[in-house]
């Protein structure tokens, strides 16, 4: 037989806004993640499913940063692709942004399989930042979209089990510290893709487990999948049982009906087959199926009101077409963790494809059942436990061909523990300038200093990394990543007291002045918070306009300055903030007044120019910066900060443009 499936490279040309730099600050603060109920709602929930959502549930973003430098300003750009393709069937993957499936073309109908974002557009819905819609995304590690959203991955060229090609992506999870690979398997003939995951866990003692395929489809379409009752989950954070399809007086199954932004977890029975699709009018469209290991399904929907309709024009251009979300998940719910044990691992199947069914309308069992029939008549259920069969003895191949590099984490934790990861190579080679002190700390025991003005970098603040720094030389930059890393084990006493030895030694004071501050916030200090922002606000200035007397060694002047710019930035907001909640206009003023003009012209600054224009009592002066317009770009899913300073400002209803809300006014 002659293999003809082929992967190749490809650059895409899209509108885009660039990503920007990360935000130099250690996330420090408790995770702010909409997908949380209350502890007494869990008293009527099924108990796995209350234990699930009980168990481990992500506090910290540690040691991921928050990627919030993106813009709106939209210009082609070039993109890196990857094509897995045979005569059937033609997926784009995206290995710099996640390893995200851009396009699915079923190539003899000619018919585009998911929603394809016409442009690329980061907004605030990854964990940590950065995140952007459309296409099939990989989302592991805790509740919500993965800190890889808008990262490199690996990407490789493997053997696949019928003699042709596989497109390999893995890489390193760090909030949870796994190493995870998604086998993207075409073969020949085939109307469906095939996706082999596997998430291991090489330490010796259990880890929490996450993972949603979340797959983005347009809106116009019916839902459909093997469920008569739903979690439903919405921004007033509860979870209640509902039933499918209707639901207060509405179809649900049809993402138009619901008002607002909502989530449909639907209970599948035990034992029936896995699947979802989304189907037109006429009953074409895509479907999802897998093995049993990949239990949850989900129906997302932004809704029809005005704040679901905002958000979707947000995430691409005016004008085009809105999309939905269908998902595949480890647990019931995406509230839910799993209990991954030591030295184990988690391994399924899904397949992707074209379905053409009877139309969906009508009466639910009878389009299920139509639905299902059609699925088990194109893609059997055997052949997908067949496939997953097949599969399971290649997933320990060694790559053929390195296609696509992602970070030097996993490199590092390969480099520190020796473990053997058959598969997924971690190579030495991948370790990059991020890494560097961090390998320095395991060759000889001693953490690096650096350049008088370098932010700090990057902190690790695994146990293993946490012992390492407690038994290195007391150096400045060892004693301020140890804070972070006993800040991030829950220990503040001991992390405050090493960001104060910290600070008798360091040259660089406001890393650690920092870190002080937002301990004094949260333990409810908010004056003496303020006190030490300004503190480090003047010796970022200082540092970053040369007045301290040290010039840039080695020619590295740009990089430091535009190092400096991010962190000025970054830490001006949070002390402008931190000085308003202290009642201090006037110090929050002089901040704002060294900002350079650049970072007061973006639209989350602007925001805050106007409450700190209505906290000096400038209610006209706050009312024109927003008839002269800004955009929020990092504005957080479920935020409503933005209507709150209107109401202040202004005081007339909410106009469209700032009209974001994902959930009725009166919650």
């Amino acid at each position: 037989m002659v293999i003809v499936t082929t992967i190749r490279r490809e650059v895409l040309t899209l509108p885009a806004a660039p990503l920007g730099p990360d935000n130099p600050l250690p996330a420090l603060r408790p995770l702010d993640e909409a997908h949380r109920i209350e502890d007494r709602d869990r008293d009527g929930l099924p108990h796995d499913m209350a234990r699930q959502i009980g168990y481990a549930p992500l506090h910290s973003l540690l040691p991921a940063r928050i990627r919030d430098g993106y813009g709106r300003t939209r210009r082609p750009a070039a993109v890196d692709a990857l094509v897995l393709e045979n005569d059937r069937l033609r997926a784009t993957v995206l290995p710099g942004l996640g390893g995200r499936i851009a396009s699915l073309v079923h190539k003899p109908t000619g018919r585009e399989l998911l929603y394809r974002n016409p442009v690329l557009q980061p907004a605030n819905f990854a964990l940590n930042g950065a995140w952007f819609s459309g296409g099939i995304e990989w989302n592991t590690g805790a509740t919500g979209h993965t800190t890889l959203s808008c990262a490199p991955v690996h990407a490789a060229r493997v053997p696949a089990p019928d003699g042709g090609a596989m497109l390999r992506l893995w890489e390193w999870e760090r909030l949870r510290d796994l190493p995870f690979q998604v086998d993207l398997w075409l073969p020949e003939g085939s109307d469906f893709l095939h996706v082999g995951v596997r998430v291991r866990n090489p330490h010796e003692r259990p880890v929490p487990t996450y993972w949603w395929s979340n797959i983005a489809v347009p809106e116009e379409r019916r839902v459909l999948a093997p469920a008569d009752e739903a979690w439903h989950f919405g921004y007033e954070r509860r979870l209640t049982r509902v039933p499918v399809p209707e639901h207060d007086g509405a179809d649900r199954t049809y993402p138009l009906n619901s008002p607002y932004a909502a989530d449909y977890f639907y209970e599948v029975p035990d034992g029936r087959r896995r699947w979802i699709a989304a189907l037109d009018e006429e009953g074409t469209g895509l479907v999802q199926t897998s093995t049993d290991a990949l239990r949850g399904r989900k129906l997302f929907v932004w809704g029809s009101g005005p704040g679901g309709r905002r958000w979707q024009q947000w995430l691409t251009e005016p004008g085009t077409g809105g999309y939905c979300e269908i998902q595949a998940g480890l647990a019931r719910t995406q509230l839910e963790h799993v209990r991954l044990e030591p030295e184990s691992e988690v391994a399924w199947l899904e397949s992707y494809g074209p379905l053409d069914a009877p139309a969906p309308a009508g009466e639910w069992d009878a389009a299920v059942r139509r639905t299902e029939e059609r699925l088990e008549a194109v893609l059997p259920r055997a052949a997908v436990e067949a496939a997953h069969a097949a599969w399971r003895p290649y997933a320990d191949t060694e790559p053929e061909e390195i296609l696509s590099a992602g970070s030097g984490w996993g490199a590092l934790e390969v480099l520190r523990s020796g473990w053997k990861l058959p598969g997924t190579p971690f190579s030495e080679s991948a370790l990059g300038a991020a890494q560097e002190p961090w390998r320095e700390l395991l060759r000889t025991g001693s953490f690096p200093e650096r350049h008088r003005q370098d932010p700090p970098g990057e902190s690790l603040v695994a146990p293993h990394w946490r012992d390492l720094l407690e038994t290195a030389p007391a150096g400045p930059l060892a004693e301020y990543h140890l804070g972070v890393a006993q800040w991030h084990a829950g220990d503040r006493a001991q992390a405050v007291r090493s960001w104060e030895r910290a600070l008798e030694r360091a040259a660089l004071r406001w890393p650690s002045l920092r870190c002080l501050a937002v301990a004094d916030q949260e333990a409810g200090h908010h004056e003496r918070a303020a006190d030490r922002y300004t503190e480090a606000f003047d010796d970022l200035c200082r540092a970053a306009t040369g007045q301290d007397g040290e010039d840039g060694e080695d020619g590295e002047d740009g990089d430091v300055s535009a190092a400096a710019a991010v962190a000025v930035a970054a830490l001006g907001r949070e002390a402008i903030e931190a000085l308003l909640h202290s009642g201090r206009a006037a110090g929050a003023r002089s901040v704002w007044d060294r900002l350079p003009a650049a970072t007061r012209a973006r639209g989350r600054f602007r925001l805050l120019e106007a409450e700190l224009l209505l906290a000096e009592g400038h209610r006209d002066r706050a009312r024109a910066v927003f008839e002269d317009g800004f955009e929020v770009a990092d504005l957080r899913e479920g935020d409503e900060r933005i209507g709150r300073v209107w109401e202040r400002a202004v005081g007339t209803p909410l106009p469209e443009r700032h009209d974001f809300r994902m959930r009725p006014s009166s919650h």
